[in-house]
Parts: C-alpha cells; sequence; structure tokens
C-alpha cells in the first residue's frame, strides 16, 4: 500500500478540483489492507506490505491484520536517517527497505537551495579512505544497520557500483558520524503551491503520515 491516504476512485489517478487541489477518498486503510490480504488467500500474491507509514498507522495495520506486512518502504538516507522509525519496524518483524537512499539527486523536481547528499564533505572523505564513492558510503552505511536498498540508476556501470558494498566496513565511529547527519529532510514530498509558498500536497488529509514525528 504506497500510501495511507487515498485518491478519489476513478480512471484518474490524480483527480483534482478546479483550483488544482486534489480529490481524496477517505477510507480506512485497514480495509484496503484487509482487501490486500485476500490476494494472498488467492494465491495471487505471495507477500504485501507498506509504504510512507507512520509508526501508529503500522500499529494500527498489525491490530487488525491476519497477515503481517512483510516490509515497510520509506525515503531514507543520512539526512533523513528514521533510526526511530526502523527500530519500532525490526521490534515488531517488518523489514525495512530505503527509497532514495542516495538523495534523488537526478529528480526533475529538486530545487536549487536543497542540500546535496553526495556532496556531504564527511561522506567524500570517507569515500576518500576506502577508494569507494560517495554512493557506495551512502549505501554500506544502510547495509551495515540492517536496511534494504533499492538505489535507482539507469547507468550499467553504476548498478554494478552499487552491488560492490560488501568488501569494506565502516566502523562505529564512521556508522555514527553518517547517522549524525540528520535533518529530517525529506527529499520526496509531493508539493504544490498555496498563496505563492510551497507547502505538502497532502497534509490536510487526516491520515497524511508525515504529520508524527515518525
Amino acid at each position: 500500500m504506497h500510501w495511507p491516504h487515498a485518491f478519489e476512485r476513478g480512471d484518474n489517478l490524480f483527480p483534482k478540483n478546479p483550483d488544482g487541489t486534489m480529490r481524496y477518498d477517505y477510507i480506512d486503510y485497514k480495509e484496503t489492507w484487509k482487501a490486500m490480504e485476500k490476494l494472498i488467500s488467492k494465491g495471487l500474491v505471495r507477500a504485501i506490505g507498506l509504504s510512507n507509514f507512520n509508526s501508529c498507522q503500522i500499529d494500527d495495520i498489525l491490530s487488525v491484520a491476519s497477515v503481517k506486512p512483510a516490509v515497510l518502504q520509506v525515503e531514507c538516507h543520512p539526512y533523513l536517517a528514521q533510526n526511530e522509525l526502523i527500530a519500532h519496524c525490526h521490534q515488531r518483524g517488518l523489514v525495512v527497505t530505503a527509497y532514495s537512499p542516495l538523495g534523488s539527486p537526478d529528480r526533475m523536481w529538486k530545487h536549487p537551495d536543497e542540500p546535496v547528499l553526495l556532496e556531504e564533505p564527511g561522506i567524500k572523505k570517507l569515500a576518500e579512505k576506502y577508494s569507494k564513492s560517495p554512493a557506495q558510503i551512502l549505501l554500506r552505511w544502510q547495509v551495515q544497520r540492517k536496511v534494504i536498498v533499492i538505489p535507482k540508476s539507469v547507468t550499467p556501470a553504476r548498478i554494478l557500483q552499487n552491488l560492490q558494498v560488501f568488501d569494506f566496513k565502516l566502523t562505529a565511529e564512521e556508522m555514527s558520524y553518517i547517522g549524525s547527519l540528520n535533518k529530517n529532510w525529506r527529499y520526496i514530498v509531493p508539493m504544490v503551491t498555496v498563496d505563492g509558498k510551497l507547502v505538502a500536497r497532502d497534509a490536510g488529509h487526516p491520515l497524511y503520515p508525515f504529520n508524527e514525528p515518525y
């Protein structure tokens, strides 16, 4: 389930009002989860999971689930370390998958003033120490803290490079340093302009997940 909040049903994946705001549905995500569990019982899928759910919403699902979520997929990188959420999931037996683990530097809608994770001086210094790329340092950090990473690339050489993170190990001090870079900075949040200001598009929905601390 990609988000805990839903858009209005229909053929349009992103239905909008005349003023550009989104048209939502207010179905409880627990109902959606129960529908997904039926896919398991019918043998149509082998596992089901969550994406972009906060800790309270995860526990809400667990309270009714006959099939436990296999995974939680969330944006996660040193600027958004997600330490509390990862601990929450691991305590409940959920695997965590990090999307945008490199800070999604190639996305089209990035803001020119946002921090660039791959240019972080300390990360570049570690890359020099281990003769690795900054991306490999970021991926190794996740691997060592038992988080699955799904970096995106269309370049064969980079895809291969992203797999070459098992021949070195960061020290405890280096792991701690990378974790200390946390800014609670989200790169992947749908935004809209309201009264000349950029705001989170879905923040007004009662099930929007990012209004909670984690």
